[in-house]
């Protein structure tokens, strides 16, 4: 078992900056995964991977993914003020990485890598069709954070396939969301845990609780 008491220590002021974002990617794991579709003011379809993605705020409901640099995703939105972040599916997995390659501003990712799109409801970019789910945004802000910029989107609408939706919600053993991980390495869901919060009247009135929670016998 390794050791948790000896640590090898990652300083961001002694760090190259490049070298440190590996370490960062490698500890802020696992990630979701925002396949970004954007278009461009002159009308090309644009689509890529974001793996800085989460949601912001509940009421208004507002999503966010982040652009380390300026790329063509951040552009477009800026340009239009609307995108769509489409769940990134085991299924897709080649795609889903082919479409982070850089190609040139002018050409289709989703074309190049042959992902099919079909049209939004609420938004005028369009959706991946064989993802089971998008998230339709219009731009609500943007702010810049050293050489990043968060992009913050409103929540239009949420459409799921009907056959990932049981009592209600949308269930993970349906959607199978892909995510990123240190390196060149992605991760599927795995074994689902699930568990209930604990109310403090309960823990408070049954201390077999703490017991339980610290490992005592």
């Amino acid at each position: 078992m390794t050791s948790l008491d000896a640590r090898v220590r990652f300083d961001p002021t002694t760090m190259e900056s490049g070298a440190f974002y590996r370490v960062l990617n490698s500890v802020v794991v696992p990630r979701p995964i925002a396949w970004v579709c954007s278009r461009s003011a002159d009308g090309v379809v644009n689509l890529a991977p974001h793996s800085f993605y989460t949601v912001a705020c509940v009421s208004p409901p507002v999503v966010q993914f982040t652009s380390v640099g300026r790329k063509d995703s951040l552009r477009n939105v800026e340009a239009t003020g609307e995108f769509t972040i489409s769940l990134t599916p085991e299924a897709l997995f080649e795609q889903v990485n082919a479409t982070g390659t850089d190609f040139p501003p002018g050409i289709s990712e989703a074309e190049e890598c042959g992902v099919q799109l079909a049209p939004s409801e609420r938004v005028g970019v369009p959706r991946v069709a064989e993802s089971p789910v998008a998230v339709e945004c219009t731009l609500h802000s943007t702010l810049r954070l050293g050489d990043s910029t968060v992009v913050f989107g409103r929540v239009e609408l949420i459409t799921v396939a009907e056959g990932a939706v049981r009592d209600g919600r949308p269930r993970i053993e349906a959607l199978r969301p892909l995510a990123r991980l240190g390196g060149n390495e992605w991760s599927t869901i795995g074994e689902i845990k699930e568990i209930r919060r604990i109310a403090y009247q309960r823990w408070s009135e049954d201390p077999s609780i703490g017991e339980q929670v610290r490992g005592e016998q």
